[in-house]
């Protein structure tokens, strides 16, 4: 059994980065200007395509249309979340004639562009999946050789977001292998955002160069796929922790570092972790895609993602990502500076055994917490919305925080 310390007996180790100041040269095709929010299939609905024995969720132009009308009817749109995407498998498995994709003839009956105007129709965007190689991950035709065929024929349909998968692919053509589709995008004259899975491939080589990514890219997966699973979540919160001198200096408007997709709303997180998921996403200036069956989904999840709070700080215009500052006693503490002075806060307690513990709001466990000299104003918005008042450096307040939880506040200098 491992002991259990009190904070006293516990080193704070402190994490400072001062290279977190101006990221590089963004992207110029004015998008992703804050992070981007919607849904993608993959993690709930992964490459099913069997319609006949599986008709609600296969991958077909009625999932996305039911996506897309609940989206509008339950509150998604008017919260933000705008892109509507198709992940891998709605191909089908030969080009036409004139060498273009096609969607699957029995799935997709009436075609992406009849898709994407409906989905316009309804105030929202499309999103398309391809890949950098000659195949799809999962088996479909790849993109390689066919780049500006290809970036015409989704500007063609009114596709507004490409996801661009790597698979299939030689590492050492990756980087040009994205930039030229990027130009590919850019000459179709369509405002199309770019998302790039770059330096998710090259890691395993050698250190991506991110001024390069970002001048190509909306945003970029780092790190391996999202599970539905808690240890998934904390496995992606610590390679983004242990590389965060690396990748957040390239996070801002314009380009985004993406830990992947929300599972809010699945099976395999516990409330307090769909809690922690989100807050984290937001301290991290993630994009918010979810990937969830939003026709059936607990209201306490729905209400989570919807929650306007949580959102605001997402969507913060200064656009600085987030980063861990601070792990004590089993607690870790990452920040996000704000507009307006102010400072997002998330307490995670990373003890899964027990009960709710406090963490104090102090000089000796959160440097920053000198925002709040000579006094700031403190809102926790997880795991409920509570206005703490004004408090002094030499206040004595202590947040609870659940095993696997995070208390998610925001601090107002004054």
């Amino acid at each position: 059994m491992k002991p259990v310390t009190k904070m006293g007996a516990v080193v704070l180790v402190l994490f400072t980065i001062g290279a977190f100041i101006s990221p590089v040269k963004s992207l110029d095709n004015g998008l992703a200007l804050k992070p981007t929010m919607g849904w993608l299939h993959w993690e709930r609905f992964m490459c099913n395509v069997d319609c006949d024995t599986d008709p609600n969720n296969c991958i077909s132009e009625n999932l996305y249309i039911q996506m897309a009308d609940v989206m509008v009817t339950e509150g998604w749109k008017e919260a933000g979340y705008e892109y509507v995407c198709i992940d891998d498998c709605w191909p089908s498995h030969q080009r036409d004639a004139k060498g273009r994709l096609q969607a699957d003839p029995k799935r997709f009956p009436r075609g992406i562009k009849k898709l994407a105007d409906y989905v316009h129709s309804k105030g929202l965007k499309l999103g398309i999946y391809a890949d950098l190689g000659t195949f799809t991950c999962g088996g479909f035709p790849g993109s390689m050789g066919y780049y500006d065929i290809d970036a015409q024929t989704f500007a063609d349909w009114g596709v507004d977001l490409l996801k661009f998968d790597g698979c299939y692919m030689k590492w050492t053509l990756l980087g040009e292998g994205y930039t030229n589709m990027s130009i590919a995008l850019n000459q179709t004259g369509r405002s199309i955002l770019y998302s790039c899975e770059w330096p998710l491939y090259e890691w395993p080589h050698h250190q991506p160069d991110y001024a390069a990514i970002r001048k190509a890219c909306n945003h970029w997966r780092n790190f391996a796929d999202v599970y539905d699973s808690w240890d998934s979540v904390k496995t992606i919160l610590d390679w983004t922790a242990d590389h965060q001198d690396v990748i957040v200096p390239a996070a801002g408007p314009g380009g985004w570092n993406d830990p992947d997709m929300l599972v809010i709303g699945n099976f395999g997180l516990s409330h307090a972790q769909q809690e922690s998921q989100m807050a984290l996403w937001a301290i991290m200036a993630s994009p918010l895609l979810m990937s969830n069956d939003l026709r059936d989904i607990c209201p306490r999840s729905k209400q989570l993602l919807q929650n306007t709070r949580i959102i605001a700080i997402s969507q913060d215009p200064l656009g600085r990502q987030g980063y861990r500052t601070a792990k004590v006693d089993s607690f870790e503490v990452w920040e996000r500076h704000l507009s307006g002075g102010r400072l997002a806060l998330a307490v995670m307690n990373k003890q899964e055994i027990g009960g709710p513990r406090g963490f104090p709001l102090t000089l000796a466990t959160l440097p920053s917490w000198k925002i709040c000299h000579p006094q700031c104003n403190v809102t926790q918005v997880l795991p409920s919305y509570k206005e703490l008042g004004v408090q002094t450096l030499l206040s004595k307040l202590v947040v609870v925080v659940n095993p696997s939880g995070t208390a998610l506040l925001t601090v107002t200098p004054i």
